[in-house]
């Protein structure tokens, strides 16, 4: 599996190879991760992978892999490698598949946080609270195009499919 992540973000990418690696070695899976900081890289990251062809690839969640999220859904077609994310916003643009929180229910949730400290309540003081809701979105025009089925019982799962 390649493993595209961005460097710069070395908190969040950090965290994201920590669970990635445990998740690979609890499925068996080999991983290849590729360090992307730029448009340029992200090209020489694909044409890698490209050439590697690992049986899918899960792009990293940072603010800059999301900047360039219309460019990571079409090389990911173009290699014709399946393609996961944790955002819904690449599916939506033509990536392939999306697990993970719901982004909506994550800004409410800091809205909500953001008006308890305006009514005087100490930042310190608020529990820690993590996304409850996940979502599945699955894009079955971008896996047609990859040559792909998905299969009935993940789509049954899905909170949305695109098509």
């Amino acid at each position: 599996m390649g493993v595209l992540v961005n460097p710069a973000d070395a908190g969040a990418t950090d965290s994201q190879l920590k669970e990635i690696d445990a998740a690979a070695r609890a499925m068996g899976l080999q991983i290849k991760i590729h360090y992307a900081d730029t448009r340029a890289e992200i090209n020489t990251a694909f044409d890698a992978m490209g050439r590697d062809r690992p049986d899918a690839v899960f792009v990293g969640t940072t603010v800059f892999l999301n900047g360039r999220r219309v460019q990571l859904a079409h090389l990911s077609t173009f290699y014709r490698l399946p393609a996961v994310y944790g955002l819904r916003d690449f599916v939506e643009v033509g990536g392939l598949i999306s697990y993970g929180s719901d982004i909506i229910a994550s800004f409410r949730q800091a809205g909500r946080y953001v008006g308890r400290i305006l009514k005087g309540a100490k930042p310190a003081e608020l529990p820690i609270v993590k996304a409850d809701k996940f979502e599945l979105v699955i894009n079955t025009q971008t896996a047609r195009l990859l040559g792909l089925t998905v299969p009935s019982s993940l789509l049954n799962r899905a909170d949305e499919i695109i098509d």
